[in-house]
């Protein structure tokens, strides 16, 4: 009786925790830190900010790559080698990125920026299999690490660039970088691998998860549209809050990174809501208050309320969204839950990357008024997918 009552306990103290959302936060920021400071980069090499607003999408797109091939193998090798291993060949790229003189290599260094950034991503299975009962409680907080590194991602470059230049952005995360190879290694338990087959059957074995779960299959859609929503909002805010009426500098726009944050801190209450098993009606509350935030900013882009209650609505919907799918997909099969997390997470920072692409098409096809259709419609899309879920559910009871 001991045993299993040990079995549901958490493995993992406060203090680990907090320190994994830490550098979880770390490793992901790295992928945002171009968004409030595109101006300035393309200013360096001489190109248009759209087309200098690529490289976010390609740090994106190097994450979906890493998490395709690298976050399975969390299931087949020591884990804690592996992030170690991510975060030194990341520091690496990090202190190398201010080097470059063409914009062809700041767009080959995001898109390994964004490669070695999946440590984040092996963290996070890790926590759900050493957090037994806590499981949603502390995925939530970790997560709630990953999204507030990606906000704060926006007041930290904003802020560092005008104050020096935005190279040092890069060679200051690299001293985070520094920090989280020496928590990592100090403090965090190695866990046995579950997978002793071949690399490529543990592929093929990720893929094989989206037949076996069709629950799977509705949470990486669901998860994708929601983060594309997220990015293309992030990422043509920018554009917006340069111009006329508001003309603001780059540390100012960054600011509006720490209302996003308000999203971020409800994570943990959302994990213990689905570790109680409230997510259905956490999930269809989220997407209303998603939608909301996209009508306002898609009716009234021109004033400054709108946009503030926007940024906070958006990302409260979106976080209770992912945070409520994650803590489900971890109950799925415990030991495949890095191959689980390799298809959730693939589809969703593939969204992110689609939305960011379609964003900046929108800007440049329409300026605000497309953007804010866009966003509108997934928006739409999401309520609607969460709206049949929650009446099938009931028809079912």
């Amino acid at each position: 009786m001991s045993d299993i009552s040990l079995s549901l306990e958490s493995q993992l103290s406060k203090s680990q925790v907090l320190g994994m959302a830490v550098v979880a936060g770390i490793c992901v920021s790295n992928i945002y830190y171009a968004q409030p400071i595109l101006h300035q980069i393309a200013e360096t090499f001489k190109v248009t900010e759209s087309k200098m607003g690529i490289m976010v999408g390609l740090g994106q797109v190097g994450y979906g790559a890493g998490l395709l091939t690298l976050v399975p193998l969390g299931d087949k090798v020591n884990r804690k080698k592996l992030i170690l291993i991510l975060l030194a060949i990341l520091l690496c790229i990090l202190a190398g990125i201010g080097l470059v003189s063409n914009y062809y290599f700041i767009f080959l260094f995001s898109l390994l920026l964004g490669l070695t950034a999946v440590a984040a991503q092996v963290i996070l299975p890790m926590a759900a299999e050493l957090s037994g009962n806590e499981k949603g409680k502390n995925v939530g907080i970790i997560f709630t690490g990953i999204l507030v590194g990606i906000l704060m991602a926006r007041v930290f470059s904003g802020y560092i660039s005008e104050w020096s230049n935005w190279k040092m952005v890069y060679y200051i995360s690299a001293g985070f970088t520094i920090f989280s190879l020496a928590f990592v290694y100090l403090k965090l338990p190695s866990v046995k691998p579950t997978f002793s087959d071949s690399y490529l059957k543990l592929i093929s074995s990720s893929f094989y998860q989206l037949k076996r779960f069709p629950q799977l299959r509705l949470y990486a859609l669901m998860g994708g549209i929601a983060f594309s929503i997220f990015c293309s909002f992030w990422t043509t805010l920018t554009f917006l809050l340069v111009e006329k009426p508001y003309n603001y500098s780059s540390d100012t726009i960054g600011l509006f990174g720490l209302l996003g944050i308000a999203g971020a801190l409800v994570a943990p209450m959302i994990g213990k809501a689905s570790d109680k098993g409230g997510s259905g009606k956490t999930q269809l509350i989220a997407s209303v208050i998603l939608l909301a935030g996209s009508v306002i900013i898609f009716l009234f882009p021109s004033y400054l309320l709108s946009i503030i209650l926007a940024v906070i609505f958006i990302d409260v919907g979106v976080q209770s969204i992912q945070v409520t799918n994650v803590a489900l997909i971890y109950r799925l099969d415990q030991k495949a839950n890095s191959r689980i997390n390799t298809i959730y997470m693939t589809s969703y920072f593939a969204g992110g990357a689609i939305g960011t692409f379609i964003g900046l098409k929108c800007w440049e096809s329409g300026g605000w008024h497309y953007v804010g259709l866009q966003l509108v419609v997934f928006s739409i899309f999401v309520f609607l997918m969460n709206l049949f879920k929650t009446l099938k559910s009931n028809t079912n009871q």
